[in-house]
């Protein structure tokens, strides 16, 4: 029975690892923070996997997990995360004519720029999630993350044109 449960685990995670790698990537700029919270994410699944019911997708429960993880793990090094930030959006150049690459960067970047809850509605939100699975993920309302999305928009547009 635990094997099954072991197989059926591991076969879910690998199908879905891009969740939080992409957690991750939004909410830590240094790969050995990111490689620990990743960690800490897989950790978190595991133990919390028996608790899974099914009546979501696998997705929508593991981005939960994991960005209820990187929230946590953010809230305990706020201080130490917020100077990387300043340090490296005081270093960030002008992006007229990038490309690809250096686009998906400025992107993450801008989204880096946000607070915690609004780096993880916009996150959900790239991932075509729909505001009922984002509000179900983040434990707001529909409404409130039909408001946040547009507010978090406008936000992302000031930033662009300061860097611009």
């Amino acid at each position: 029975m635990t094997d099954s449960i072991d197989s059926d685990f591991l076969k879910l995670i690998n199908d879905n690892l891009g969740i939080a790698q992409k957690v991750t990537t939004i909410y830590f700029d240094d790969l050995d923070t990111r490689q620990d919270v990743m960690q800490e994410m897989m950790y978190q699944l595991w133990k919390s996997f028996r608790t899974f019911d099914g009546r979501s997708k696998f997705s929508t429960w593991m981005y939960s997990v994991c960005l209820n993880t990187a929230l946590t793990y953010h809230r305990k090094s706020r201080k130490d995360q917020s100077e990387r930030l300043k340090a490296h959006h005081d270093n960030i150049a002008d992006k007229s004519g990038g490309t690809d690459d250096e686009d998906m960067l400025f992107m993450f970047q801008a989204i880096a720029a946000l607070s915690p809850l609004n780096k993880a509605i916009v996150l959900l939100y790239l991932e075509d999630m729909s505001y009922e699975e984002i509000a179900t993920i983040t434990g707001l309302t529909k409404t409130n993350v039909s408001v946040r999305l547009v507010r978090i928009k406008k936000e992302l547009q000031l930033f662009m044109k300061k860097i611009i």
